[in-house]
């Protein structure tokens, strides 16, 4: 006979998993990719360290859970942002509001944004990295076609415009998330370079 887990064991399996993955992603805000080990997981989660080997075979297959969760609230938390500028403002509103709360949120968390952006890392983690980079450049895109096609943009080839904004963010913030030192000055010029990218009036930005 087939043993098939009851709804109770799957609620537990579950919640042991979704612990190793949250004390996981609570180091790396701390401390950064490298300096985090499975026995350090181990230790935050409250568990053995052979418990987590049990749900993930490596520290890649662990941590590329854990830069998936994280990349995939960083994008909804921009996403939002874009929505909600775009509900009241234009097109371009809404890119600038996304992008905005991108660069806010990695220098309200700079060693878990340097982490998602530039520390080396494992093969499968930086798969995910990619993916991240993907999505965000996606959103941005998406902005931009209907930015053009409402007229407040020129006509652009707006997957390659997004790509180069994403990756230019990503490095203009590098070494002040690396040194701690990412601020308001970093955002402001940010929030310029990607008007100027645009073709857009450079006075849109925000004060």
């Amino acid at each position: 006979m087939v043993y098939r887990r009851t709804a109770a064991v799957q609620e537990r399996l579950d919640a042991a998993r979704s612990r190793i993955v949250t004390a996981a992603l609570s180091l790396v805000a701390e401390r950064g990719y490298a300096a985090c080990s499975m026995a350090d997981v181990a230790a935050r989660a409250g568990i053995g360290v052979g418990t987590v080997y049990r749900y993930f075979p490596g520290k890649g297959e662990l941590f590329a859970e854990v830069f998936r969760d994280a990349c995939s609230r960083e994008v909804a938390a921009a996403t939002a942002a874009g929505a909600r500028a775009a509900a009241t403002g234009t097109h371009t509103d809404s890119l600038l509001a996304s992008v905005r709360t991108f660069c806010d949120r990695a220098c309200r968390a700079p060693t878990l944004a340097y982490a998602l952006l530039a520390e080396p890392i494992d093969a499968l983690v930086d798969t995910e990295r990619l993916a991240f980079r993907q999505s965000f450049a996606d959103a941005f895109a998406a902005a931009i076609r209907a930015a053009a096609l409402a007229g407040e943009l020129p006509d652009q080839d707006a997957p390659l415009t997004a790509a180069c904004i994403v990756g230019a963010i990503g490095e203009a913030l590098v070494v002040p998330l690396a040194r701690g030192e990412a601020d308001a000055r970093v955002l402001a010029a940010l929030e310029t370079f990607t008007l100027r990218a645009l073709g857009a009036p450079t006075d849109r930005r925000a004060s």
